[in-house]
């Protein structure tokens, strides 16, 4: 029992010159901490100030727009809803520039990027959906797709080829297969034949009920021969 009260007592001295090394610190220092306090708060303030006070309102003006672009674009009329028309309709293009920090700003982006797609503009499709946040874990296999087939329209195969792993890789019973095929397609132009097999073979042996796995036979004998 004594052993016991012993360690408290050290234990305790020791908290009682730790605390004592602090208040010290906070004494000689306090001074210099007031300031990055200070600027701690201030820069709280001013980030709330700019959400609530500039985002927020930009956020709802930039919706509005965008709803008018994605009429147009359900219609098909991709120039329009990319360009506008100098009237009520702004534009994708123009939102995603002039609403810069804000989520609808991003989205146009996307739109933008598709777009540009439709109309065959793949350098100018790329750009814009590359400024889509693709590091963001909401971010569908479509838009990562998407640019592969950018690629692939450049024929830049091995950046093709980048997008398309990268798409597949969400275990999904429609999209995974369904890009893995591309990929396969894109590695047999690359020349890389075991690639290509390999892709193909994961679409038999996991995505055996997808539409891809119909035929996957028949890409996996022809990456065969090629090699």
């Amino acid at each position: 029992m004594a052993k016991n009260n012993k360690n408290q007592d050290y234990e305790l001295e020791n908290v009682e010159n730790a605390l004592s090394t602090s208040e010290a610190f906070i004494e000689k220092y306090k001074k210099e901490i007031s300031y990055v306090l200070g600027g701690i708060i201030l820069i709280a303030v001013i980030i709330l100030a700019f959400k609530s006070w500039y985002i927020a309102p930009r956020e709802a003006e930039a919706q509005e727009k965008i709803a008018i672009c994605q009429e147009v674009f359900a219609k098909d009329s991709f120039q329009l809803a990319l360009n506008g028309d100098g009237e009520d309709i702004i534009g994708f293009e123009a939102i995603a520039k002039d609403y810069k920090f804000t989520k609808t700003a991003k989205l146009a982006s996307l739109y933008a990027g598709i777009c540009y797609f439709q109309m065959s503009d793949y350098e100018n499709a790329v750009k814009f959906l590359d400024k889509f946040n693709l590091s963001s874990v909401n971010v569908s296999p479509a838009t990562i797709g998407l640019i592969g087939d950018c690629y692939v329209e450049m024929k830049e195969y091995e950046k093709a080829a980048k997008f398309f792993k990268k798409a597949s890789k969400e275990d999904n019973e429609l999209t995974a297969p369904f890009y893995l095929k591309k990929l396969g397609v894109v590695y047999e132009e690359l020349g890389k034949y075991d690639e290509a097999i390999e892709a193909y073979t994961t679409i038999k042996d996991q995505y055996f009920k997808s539409l891809q796995a119909a035929d996957i036979d028949k890409y996996i004998e022809r990456a065969n021969l090629k090699k």
